[in-house]
C-alpha cells in the first residue's frame, strides 16, 4: 500500500484471540457452530417470511425479515476473520480490508439498532392504536421506514470510516481484538483523533440513544396498555413476548452504550472484546428464537413450507 498521511502501512495485526494452537482448535468449532447456527436461523426466518403470503403482508414480519438480514450481515462482518485466525493462525489483516470490515460492522450494527426501534413502534401501533394500525402501516410506510433505516445506517458507517481513513498509523499496528474495532483503531492512530471521538459522542450518541428512547417509550406504552386489559386469553403471552424482546434489546443496547459512549480514558481492550462478542454473536444467534421461531405463525409457515399443510394445533 502507498503512504497515507506520512505513514506506510499495509496491514494490521490482530492479537485478540488465543495464540496457543490447542486453544484455537478448541475455539474454532465453537465459533463455527455459532456462526452457522446464526446464518441458518436468520436466513430461514427471512426465507419463510418471503415465501409465505400471510407473513409477507404483515408489517411485523416484514420488519422481522429485514432484521434477520441485518443480523446475517452484522455477524458476517467479523466471523470470517475470526474463523480464519482460529483455523490458520493468521493474524494480519490488509489495510483496505480492515477499513471495509469496520464499515460493514458499523453499518449493520446501526441498521439493527434502527430496525429494533421500527419494530417497537410497530408493536406500539398494533397494541395501543389497533384501529389506525392498518392505515398507518401501509406498504409505502413500511418501505419508507426500512429504506430510511438502511440509508441512515450506511451514511453513519461512511462518516466514521472516512474519518478513520484520514488518520496515520505506525507500521503494522497491533490490535488487541479479534477484528478491526473502531475504538482500538483510534487508540493506535498517530494523528489527532479529536474529530473521530467528537463524531462518536455527537452523531453516534444520536444514532444509538434516539432509537433506544423510541424503543423504551413504545414498549412502555405497550406494557401499560396490556396491564389495563382484563385477564383475557393471550395477554400474558403477549406481555411475555415483549419481555423477551426487551431482554435482547437490553443486551444489545447495554453493550453498545458501554463501548461507544464512555470517555476515551476508560478504554479497556479485553473488556471491549468480551462486550463485542456478546452483542455481535449472542444477540444475532438468539434473535430468530426470541422473535419468531417460538411464534405460532412462524411455526405454521415452516410447516406449510415443508409441504405438510396447515400446522397442527400447538405446533
Amino acid at each position: 500500500m502507498g503512504p497515507r498521511n506520512g505513514t506506510s502501512i499495509s496491514e494490521f495485526v490482530l492479537l485478540g484471540l488465543a495464540s496457543c494452537p490447542a486453544t484455537r482448535r478448541l475455539l474454532f468449532p465453537l465459533f463455527l457452530g455459532t456462526y452457522l447456527a446464526t446464518l441458518l436461523g436468520n436466513l430461514l426466518v427471512a426465507l419463510l417470511i418471503r415465501r409465505d403470503p400471510r407473513l409477507h403482508r404483515a408489517p411485523m414480519y416484514f420488519f422481522l425479515a429485514h432484521l434477520s438480514l441485518a443480523d446475517v450481515g452484522f455477524t458476517s462482518a467479523t466471523a470470517p476473520t475470526t474463523l480464519g485466525t482460529l483455523a490458520f493462525g493468521s493474524r494480519a489483516v490488509p489495510y483496505a480490508a480492515c477499513l471495509a470490515q469496520n464499515y460493514i460492522f458499523i453499518a449493520f450494527g446501526v441498521l439493527e439498532n434502527f430496525l429494533l426501534a421500527v419494530m417497537a413502534y410497530d408493536r406500539y401501533l398494533a397494541v395501543c392504536r389497533p384501529l389506525r394500525y392498518t392505515a398507518v402501516m401501509s406498504p409505502g410506510r413500511r418501505w419508507g421506514l426500512v429504506g430510511a433505516s438502511w440509508g441512515l445506517a450506511l451514511l453513519h458507517a461512511l462518516l466514521h470510516t472516512l474519518l478513520l481513513a484520514c488518520l496515520p498509523f505506525a507500521a503494522r499496528p497491533r490490535l488487541r481484538h479479534f477484528f478491526c474495532d473502531l475504538r482500538q483503531l483510534l487508540a493506535l492512530a498517530s494523528g489527532d483523533t479529536w474529530p473521530n471521538h467528537a463524531a462518536i459522542l455527537a452523531e453516534g450518541s444520536l444514532a444509538v440513544l434516539g432509537p433506544l428512547l423510541l424503543v423504551a417509550g413504545s414498549y412502555g406504552r405497550v406494557v401499560a396498555t396490556l396491564a389495563r386489559l382484563p385477564a383475557a386469553r393471550g395477554w400474558r403471552r403477549a406481555l411475555s413476548t415483549c419481555g423477551a424482546h426487551l431482554a435482547t434489546v437490553a443486551l444489545f443496547y447495554g453493550t453498545v452504550i458501554g463501548l461507544f459512549l464512555r470517555p476515551a480514558g476508560s478504554y479497556a481492550p479485553w473488556r471491549d472484546m468480551v462486550a463485542t462478542l456478546l452483542y455481535s454473536t449472542v444477540s444475532p444467534l438468539l434473535n430468530p428464537f426470541i422473535y419468531s421461531l417460538r411464534n405460532q405463525e412462524m411455526r405454521g409457515a415452516l410447516w406449510r413450507a415443508l409441504g405438510r399443510g396447515p400446522a397442527p394445533l400447538g405446533a
